[in-house]
């Protein structure tokens, strides 16, 4: 040790003596302590002090400090360091100089811990690479020991392509650069990604620079995402967008390739900066559409499988990358506005006939309902005029109902045809959307595809009755069934409704007529081609009274004529003629008749 060289021999020292075992010196035990003393460093506790590794195993780590014993220090503390070796110079902070065991306590992990903050604000400052050991994982990435100071490492800081396994990390010792430090909080930010970003920028570089549109180069699967797929050419990354996967529809990346995988890709386009690669896999293999077979032609039959529904329509491929649409309009003979969906779904299996093809433009039209015969073809065959049959009630409108007798065989029944009797506002009061309902074919419209419907033709005209039972001036008992501005709707006999205009709703009293009130009504007009009964309640007692007038103004008229020829010549003959005898015998016989009156 270098403070020997000090120390001078002692001139008068009894070498014989000593080799004769004689211990007795003219020195004192107390100058001999001191002057061992004078050999070893002064040390202090807590003091942080230089040492040097003289001995390690597995567990334990020997540290001479030039005091009078050494020092042991877990082989722990040391984890961030797996290249310590004996002869290794290692900061040490003396805990104890002297323990029970006398033994000296010293602590690698404190003596990091009293110089690290000075030491990680240092390296932030100089960009210094510095060593550290990952301790664990934590959200969002790990805690790694620096300096004897946990600092986090954030997992998009780890490495320059995404990390799947962290747990791969823990336990390591890696280099890191400090990128942030929190001096209110003490917070440290470290990156390893950092250290490895401008050895690649460098080789980017030099990759970008030699990159061409139309060059095939050998890459790995970086990352898959739902657009795409990220490829590593080697230190620059490009993409292979989900369409450029394969000429056949993608719906997961997952399924065409894999994570690690190495493939050719082409060179599709780059920015001008080329920090953008778009990448191509399908192009590097020949377009479906140029090995179609050379004879398919319109109206042959394809089968394939449906890959894409729309409302519009479905996209059948009936090879890999060779798609046709089926419109909706070309899946029924039916006009209905309808949805794909209501036909097929995306994995059916379907068979189809070809209605266009176009190899230059890659483009095909396809068609199912060709499959099955137009029944607009043999309309009259199967319904000529007058034929019954059952329809289905498919949709109203406000003068009339649209039915579907077949698949593409519609119908419309106008709502005058709904009912001989009934006067039907709209047809939602008759029937409804998904009923049955009997038809009979009036006519035929076949440039439209549509039949003219009717429902109250089965059965026979009614108003030919009625024509003989309402005839004007008859009365019948109405019931008032609605009120309206206009005048009043009665119920008659035999489900016949009639109208009534106020001024005809007016009762003997005076009051006006009441809703469900049941009069009797006297009709005014029967109109059959218009299916009308003008009614008036009025008219029945008002013409009565006339009539009642009348008869008595005859009656009147009959006795005045017959007094005018009667009693006129007999008062003259009377006159003549009558005695006071004759008069007096007159009022004997009107007394007598008088007393029997009353009499009886």
């Amino acid at each position: 040790m270098e403070n020997l060289k000090n120390v001078a021999p002692i001139e008068d020292f009894n070498w014989d003596a000593y080799e004769n075992g004689e211990t007795s010196s003219t020195i004192s035990h107390e100058d001999q302590e001191k002057a061992y003393d004078n050999t070893l460093n002064n040390v202090t506790d807590r003091e942080v002090v230089d040492g040097t590794v003289i001995a390690m195993n597995k567990r334990e780590v020997v540290v001479n400090i030039g005091y009078k014993s050494d020092g042991i220090i877990p082989m722990s503390e040391f984890r961030y360091n797996p290249d310590l070796k004996v002869g290794d110079t290692v900061e040490v902070y003396i805990e104890n100089q002297e323990d029970k065991k006398g033994q000296l306590v010293l602590s690698h992990r404190k003596a990091r811990a009293a110089r690290a903050w000075e030491r990680i604000n240092a390296a932030l400052e100089n960009q210094e690479i510095i060593k550290g050991y990952v301790k664990c994982r934590t959200k969002g990435g790990m805690i790694v020991d620096v300096f004897g100071i946990e600092a986090f490492l954030p997992g998009s800081q780890i490495d320059v392509k995404p990390i799947r396994d962290y747990d791969v990390f823990v336990g390591k010792t890696m280099e890191f650069k400090v990128v942030k430090i929190n001096q209110e909080f003490k917070n440290v930010v470290v990156s390893h990604k950092a250290l490895i970003e401008a050895e690649l920028e460098q080789q980017k570089k030099e990759i970008i620079s030699k990159l061409e549109k139309g060059q095939i180069l050998e890459g790995t699967v970086k990352n898959i995402t739902s657009y795409g797929v990220f490829i590593d050419l080697g230190g620059v990354d490009g993409l292979i967008h989900i369409t450029d996967l394969s000429w056949g529809r993608v719906s997961d990346p997952h399924e065409v390739v894999e994570l690690d995988q190495k493939l050719n890709v082409v060179i599709l386009d780059f920015d001008d900066e080329k920090k953008r690669i778009a990448l191509g896999l399908k192009q590097l293999t020949p377009h479906p559409w140029d090995a179609l077979d050379p004879n398919l032609k319109v109206g042959d039959h394809v089968k394939g499988k449906v890959v894409v529904m729309a409302d519009y329509g479905a996209f059948l491929e009936i090879a890999p990358g060779v798609e046709g649409l089926i419109h909706v309009s070309e899946m029924s003979w039916s006009q209905h506005l309808r949805s794909a969906q209501d036909f097929m779904k995306v994995g059916d299996e379907v068979e189809a006939v070809i209605l266009t093809l176009d190899r230059e433009e890659r483009k095909m039209s396809l068609g199912i309902k060709q499959l099955k015969p137009d029944p607009w073809e043999t309309i009259e065959e199967k319904y000529p005029v007058g034929s019954k049959h059952t329809a289905k009630v498919r949709n109203f409108t406000n003068f009339g109902v649209f039915v579907e007798c077949e698949e593409g065989v519609d119908g419309l029944i106008h709502i005058s045809d709904l009912s001989w009797t009934k006067k039907v506002k709209h047809p939602s009061e008759f029937t409804q959307i998904g009923a049955d309902i009997e038809v009979v074919v009036l006519e035929i419209d076949k440039e439209n595809r549509r039949l003219s419907l009717g429902h109250k033709q089965l059965e026979e005209n009614p108003w030919d009755v009625f024509e003989t039972v309402f005839t004007v001036g008859s009365v019948h008992e109405g019931t008032i069934v609605e009120l309206l501005d206009k005048g009043a709707v009665i119920a008659l006999p035999y489900g016949v409704e009639g109208f009534a205009t106020p001024k005809h709703l007016v009762k003997e009293d005076g009051s006006q007529a009441q809703l469900e009130e049941k009069l009797p009504f006297k009709v005014l007009e029967f109109n059959k081609e218009a299916k009308r009964i003008i009614l008036s309640h009025s008219r029945v007692f008002e013409d009565a009274a006339k009539a009642e007038e009348r008869a008595e103004k005859k009656a009147a008229k009959k006795v005045s004529a017959k007094k005018d020829k009667e009693e006129i010549p007999v008062i003259q003959n009377q006159a003549a003629s009558t005695t006071l005898g004759d008069i007096s015998a007159l009022a004997a016989l009107k007394e007598q008749m008088e007393a029997e009156k009353k009499s009886k």
